[in-house]
């Protein structure tokens, strides 16, 4: 590690009145170790041994004093790329919390258009063809055609404005706005979705949110790439945290293939790790080649 050598010669000079120039270079050591991936607590484990080797020996309270403040600001501006990059973070992530926020509030509105707009214009047609029907029986076995198409065209908006914004999730919670969505996806698909185990009690709002548009997420990318024939899900209360784990019986992949983000994304998973991402949550891959997938998550609740 760079900062075990370059670490105790800049402090060094900077002890020995090199001044702003050494803070420069505390600040450089701090910068390449962050590049490098070099956690705070090895920077802090060097900053330690500088220290017992500066008070080694037997020095005057004023000049240990001046040692242990002269360090002490060192340090600091040596972990200053490390805090900035922490605030870079904080702030990131209270964007992105407010852009899932937004998308929310987006999806329920185009839900609201979906159930209500939409489906007023399907009645107009109901009554149109039903119309032409009376004037020109002639037309009747097309215009019964076309409404059994129009009965499916209002299911699928219907079962769509759900998935946007199920009212179900709010009324009933989780598991029952799943159940929802599993039946209309195990009929479009041919899919077996079984749910193991379900959460004892209502979860917070948005950890209940997060959890379903994950499931969502989840279960179409098992339709779109696993070529699976059965999906288990299931929630399990850990202490101060919620498990969910989600595992088909697909044809699996190699997890190392998704260190590159364009394949990541591929699979769908960068929407997954950034939702559980503004909870703090994580996300954990178990798959291999024929043997299936396995989505382990895990969010911390709420106090």
């Amino acid at each position: 590690m760079e900062a075990a050598t370059a670490y105790p010669r800049s402090l060094q000079n900077y002890l020995d009145g090199a001044g702003e120039s050494a803070l420069q270079q505390a600040y450089q050591i701090g910068r390449r170790a962050l590049e490098a991936g070099t956690s705070l607590v090895a920077i802090a484990d060097v900053h330690h041994a500088c220290l017992r080797e500066l008070l080694a020996h037997e020095v005057a309270a004023d000049e240990r004093n001046r040692m242990l403040t002269g360090a002490a600001q060192f340090f600091a501006e040596c972990v200053s790329p490390y805090e900035m990059t922490y605030g870079g973070y904080r702030e990131a992530n209270a964007a992105l919390r407010h852009f899932n926020e937004v998308l929310e509030q987006e999806a329920k509105r185009i839900a609201k258009v979906l159930h209500d707009e939409a489906g007023q214009l399907l009645v107009a047609v109901y009554i149109a063809l039903q119309n032409l029907s009376d004037e020109v029986p002639a037309v009747q076995p097309h215009v019964l055609k076309v409404t059994q198409l129009l009965d499916q065209m209002e299911s699928q908006l219907r079962r769509l404005s759900h998935e946007l914004a199920p009212a179900l999730l709010n009324d009933l919670g989780l598991v029952p706005a799943l159940r929802y969505l599993f039946e209309g996806l195990a009929q479009r698909s041919q899919l077996q979705i079984n749910i193991d185990a379900v959460p004892e009690e209502r979860l917070p709002k948005r950890v209940e949110t997060i959890l379903y548009h994950i499931a969502k997420e989840a279960l179409h990318n098992v339709v779109r790439h696993a070529q699976a024939t059965a999906v288990w899900i299931g929630f399990h209360r850990t202490g101060d945290s919620i498990d969910c784990c989600i595992r088909d019986n697909g044809r699996g992949f190699d997890p190392e293939s998704l260190a590159d983000r364009q394949a990541e994304q591929g699979f769908g998973l960068i929407g997954i790790r950034e939702r559980l991402s503004v909870v703090g949550g994580h996300l954990q891959i178990n798959s291999g080649a024929g043997h299936g997938t396995e989505l382990v998550m895990s969010i911390p609740m709420e106090k």
